[in-house]
């Protein structure tokens, strides 16, 4: 079978950076494939190479058939082309296309690509602003879609439905993992046994050969002192000194010679690399923000409307001390409003007295000078550097990173800082707003990580169903105007 794509020597830099650097990649008719990588990586230039809208200074892209791009952030506009039925599934018409929500926008452009006669659908990122049945409608449509996908995503539970193979981008290179997500990372794991294993055996051998090593030396120079003590004696005995030194000399010659060969058994080793650590991150809250309160946020019949539009009618909820609570529901149900009204201590919304908010929202960053991380991370945070390092490093910071300038950090970084500084506050409450979205895989691992170890209550919007699973112990759906708990 013919490839539908076919590249060849693809390579390109940024500012003295390998962003891509791939010898051979092929995309087949059958092929559903999810594309992972860190923020950053690659992806999204990826895409753009494959489908011939990024023009190459070195290497091949040959393509055959028709494709259909969902790009991540680009505005659509109506055609004559978009299947208006399969519009109306996606819960899009005509009436409203000019004031779209971000997610009727989403669902636009998955409605434009499923509609055209395509032989591949390139995807990224298409479940941003998407709700659960949004979400699940995807799936079950690209479930159904007989060409190849080539998918960006961050919802791991979209990548295991759709997609038996993930190409992971790692410093410019593609490695293939064949399966869905979940089965690549337990393939992952399997490499990281390995590499852990190997390890053990390397350092373990490296230090037997070191310390034979020291020991034949050391034989050795009490073979030369004997020899020089040896020298400074009158010699009667037969044979003379002559055969001392040829009987001391040869037994020196052989320690050495095995000295060398040790030596060189331990350059044939090489450098097997450690893993990448873990540390155990511990949250930790002071009294002065302890709270007693079985629940410190209290809902007692509220009431939300704009306009003729009525959101909440009389609904009510208690919120638990120290629960990880997940916030699900359709878009536009009144998920963020909730949130807003608990900060704005609205009519009905009952706080502990010494409740202590920290609040993260998609757009809520502004610069606050000209400061590094590091200097931003420690303004009214309790905790030590190694501490703060510790978390910074969990949302894949590195050293190197710690001294950058806020004013030069990626989307994604200003959003994992964010995360970051919110989770080392003084706080006891944190509400969170998708705090997933746009975050790479690793990062959304490490955050859920983070956000089960914290020490306070946790409230998370999230439409991400295994973010959810993974945190939350509590699940609170709105529908019908009311806050309903699920678990």
């Amino acid at each position: 079978m013919n490839a539908l794509i076919h590249a060849k020597d693809i390579y390109m830099e940024y500012l003295g950076k390998n962003i891509l650097d791939i010898d051979h990649l092929e995309l087949y008719p059958y092929d559903r494939i999810g594309l992972i990588g860190t923020n950053g990586a690659g992806k999204s230039t990826l895409l753009k190479v494959l489908l011939g809208q990024v023009t190459l200074t070195q290497g091949t892209v040959r393509k055959e058939g028709n494709f259909s791009y969902i790009p991540q952030l680009d505005s659509v506009t109506m055609d004559e082309q978009v299947d208006y039925a399969l519009m109306g599934k996606f819960s899009i018409n005509k009436l409203n296309i000019e004031h779209r929500s971000g997610g009727e926008e989403t669902r636009l452009k998955i409605g434009q690509a499923l509609s055209g006669d395509v032989h591949a659908i390139f995807a990224d990122e298409p479940t941003s602003h998407l709700d659960r049945e949004g979400i699940d409608f995807l799936i079950h449509q690209l479930s159904f879609y007989s060409g190849a996908l080539l998918i960006v995503s961050h919802d791991r539970y979209v990548l295991d439905q759709l997609v038996n193979k993930i190409w992971e981008l790692r410093d410019g290179s593609i490695t293939e993992y064949p399966g869905n997500y979940s089965e690549y990372v337990m393939q992952k794991e399997a490499e990281r046994n390995n590499q852990h294993t190997q390890f053990k055996h390397f350092i373990a051998e490296r230090d037997r050969l070191e310390k034979s090593i020291a020991d034949k030396k050391s034989q050795a120079q009490k073979i030369d002192q004997k020899k020089k003590k040896a020298s400074k004696k009158p010699n009667t005995e037969s044979g003379g000194r002559l055969a001392h030194q040829k009987s001391t000399g040869s037994k020196q010659k052989k320690l050495y010679n095995a000295v060398k060969n040790m030596e060189h058994r331990i350059e044939i080793l090489g450098d097997v690399k450690p893993p990448d650590p873990t540390s155990a991150i511990q949250f930790r809250q002071t009294q002065s923000v302890a709270l007693h309160n079985s629940f410190p946020i209290i809902g007692h019949e509220i009431t939300k409307q704009f306009g003729d539009r009525i959101i909440f009618d009389k609904a009510s909820f208690q919120f638990a001390l120290g629960a990880k609570i997940a916030i699900t529901g359709e878009n536009g149900s009144g998920k963020t409003t909730l949130f807003q009204m608990v900060i704005n201590h609205e009519a009905g919304i009952t706080l502990a007295p010494k409740a202590k908010i920290g609040y993260f929202m998609q757009n809520g960053y502004t610069f606050v000078g000209n400061q590094n991380v590091m200097n931003y991370m420690q303004e009214d945070s309790e905790y030590l550097i190694p501490e703060i390092r510790s978390v910074l490093a969990a949302l894949a910071f590195s050293p190197q990173d710690l001294q950058k300038q806020l004013s030069v950090l990626s989307g994604g970084e200003i959003i994992k800082l964010q995360l970051a500084k919110m989770l080392l506050g003084q706080y006891n409450i944190l509400l969170m707003d998708e705090p997933s979205n746009f975050l790479d895989l690793a990062s959304v691992e490490a955050l859920e990580h983070l956000m089960r170890s914290y020490a306070g209550t946790i409230i998370f919007i999230s439409h991400d169903a295994r973010l959810v699973d993974n945190v939350a112990d509590q699940v609170y759906t709105i529908e019908d105007k009311q806050i309903v708990r699920k678990l």
